[in-house]
Parts: C-alpha cells; sequence; structure tokens
C-alpha cells in the first residue's frame, strides 16, 4: 500500500477499513456507542484545522469522513490537539488517554465513558499506526 497523506479523506477512509478488520478493537469495544470529531489544530506545517467525524459503535466503524469544519457535525466527543501531537499519537509517541491527561490532547464529552474503554482506545491507536502514513 502506498502512504497516504495525514491528514486527508484518503487517511480516514483506509483507518474505517484497518478498524473493521481489528478483532482485538471489536472485543474491548463491543459495548461502545459513541461518534467522535477528531481535529487537528494547525501547527508544524498544517496551516487550517483538519476535522474528521468518526462513528464508532459496538466494535466497528460504522462511517468515517473529513467535515468541512467542526461546526459542520455534531458528535458526542471532541478530541483535539495540535498536529505534531496526531503525528506523535499515530507514531506511537503519545497514549491517548495519557495524552489527555498531560494536555497533549482535549476532549469534550464524558472523561468517565471514556476511562472505562481505554483498551479501545489503545486499539484504535495502533489501528492507526498499521496506514502506511506521510506526514505533511
Amino acid at each position: 500500500m502506498e502512504k497516504l497523506k495525514f491528514p486527508s479523506e484518503e487517511w480516514i477512509k483506509a483507518f474505517k477499513e484497518e478498524v473493521n478488520r481489528n478483532k482485538a478493537y471489536e472485543e474491548a469495544a463491543k459495548d461502545w456507542e459513541g461518534d467522535f470529531l477528531f481535529i487537528a489544530t494547525p501547527d508544524e506545517g498544517l496551516e487550517k484545522e483538519v476535522v474528521f467525524y468518526v462513528d464508532l459503535w459496538h466494535g466497528k466503524c460504522r462511517d468515517a469522513y473529513v467535515v468541512p469544519s467542526r461546526d459542520a457535525k455534531k458528535a458526542e466527543f471532541i478530541y483535539e490537539g495540535p498536529y505534531s501531537n496526531w503525528k506523535k499519537l499515530i507514531m506511537g509517541e503519545i497514549d491517548p488517554i495519557r495524552g489527555l491527561l498531560m494536555r497533549k490532547f482535549k476532549l469534550t464529552g464524558s472523561m468517565m465513558k471514556i476511562m472505562r474503554y481505554t483498551k479501545a482506545a489503545s486499539e484504535l491507536v495502533k489501528t492507526a499506526q498499521k496506514i502506511p502514513t506521510e506526514f505533511i
């Protein structure tokens, strides 16, 4: 597979396919119901905010795509941070939960609900790491 640019529509589509193939994620998130906006804010070469909508439901990704802005779509959770931190997250240098606790990312939505699914969160990151990614 050729390298896909992050962030891009091609990358988020590949992420959806990988999530749906990940049995460990499916098991860890079998009771999960909730959707996300994943927001990369500008820094380190990213000139404008990029927003992904990701619909996660019972261990599967029902949908994932780029939305024009953070106001274009409502979601139960917003997980956002600077592009440089997304890069580290995808490369496995930052854990998604520790990233929140260290204020590298910001969460809007129920932290209690997220904390019940930390294994699912780390499986999502492992899934992202499987995608051959080219950064800006």
